[in-house]
């Protein structure tokens, strides 16, 4: 029988894509039974040959209502992976509050809404795993991109503090902070400048930077093995950052002044 540090019963969101679709496939594949959340799905079981499954079942990680149904098909649970996500673009002044409220209410509250109702199964067991997506970009804001840097940003506090709270439960948590990833995500990137903004033409070009170089940046498998890794850890890190340049990224965006850090930034994009 396949050992494993945490109950091999794991949740993946947003898995109909991306970094949660290359989840679900590998965790299945190293026989873990995979619950796949999306929007739109079927209901069909895939088996795999070690043992491992995904079992499709749709779920809306916006609406509670969906997510009390979807909660009704899994009765234990070890893992949670949470890789729903959305993102927009646009100047911090002029993009529509309406929208910010959409990117905050998919990122944000939408692990908020899923945690509901996967922390009560994962404190039934002796320990268990939730992995966060965040970003390169919850670490430093992306000009033209402030809002989603702002709901990863909250998922990084937020993740934070639940480690330290549910750590009495047996409940770990991670966060995964991929940088630039090649996924649908680019395509269904909203562009949400007016374009009688007085940013439009300067936004226009950082976002067209920030789509070329999503298109030739790393394979959403390679986001997915750092989680399988994390879920093989008694101590998963509390963070860790996908690949050597963002590690290193990441530890430079810690020592430089925030300054130096912000023209550096400016002109990039």
């Amino acid at each position: 029988m396949m050992k494993t540090v945490y109950n091999p019963e794991v949740l993946v969101t947003g898995a109909s894509n991306g970094i949660g679709k290359a989840a679900a496939l590998l965790f299945a594949e190293k026989g873990y039974h995979v619950y796949a959340m999306s929007r739109h799905c079927n209901d069909e079981v895939k088996k795999f040959d070690g043992g491992g499954s995904i079992t499709n079942i749709a779920g809306d990680v916006t609406d509670p209502a969906s997510l009390e149904k979807a909660f009704e098909k899994i009765s234990s649970l070890g893992i949670v992976i949470h890789c729903a996500g959305i993102g927009v673009s646009g100047s911090a002044e002029c993009t529509p509050v309406e929208t910010a409220r959409r990117q905050m209410e998919t990122n944000y509250f939408g692990v908020l809404n899923v945690n509901a109702l996967a922390l009560p199964l994962l404190r039934k067991n002796r320990r268990s795993l939730v992995i966060i997506t965040t970003s390169f970009a919850g670490l430093v804001p992306i000009p033209f991109q402030s809002h989603y840097s702002s709901s990863k940003y909250a998922l990084e506090a937020y993740g934070e503090a639940l480690r330290m709270e549910a750590k009495p439960y047996g409940v770990k948590v991670c966060l995964v902070e991929p940088g630039d990833t090649k996924t649908g995500f680019t395509a269904a990137r909203t562009h949400d400048e007016p374009k009688d903004s007085p940013y439009y033409d300067k936004c226009t070009a950082a976002v067209a930077k920030m789509e070329h170089d999503e298109m030739h940046g790393k394979s959403p498998e390679s986001v997915a093995r750092v989680m399988f890794r994390q879920a093989n850890r008694r101590n998963p890190k509390v963070r860790v950052a996908v690949g050597l340049v963002y590690k290193f990224l990441a530890l430079l965006v810690r020592l430089l002044p925030t300054k130096l850090r912000q023209f550096i930034l400016s002109k990039m994009y």
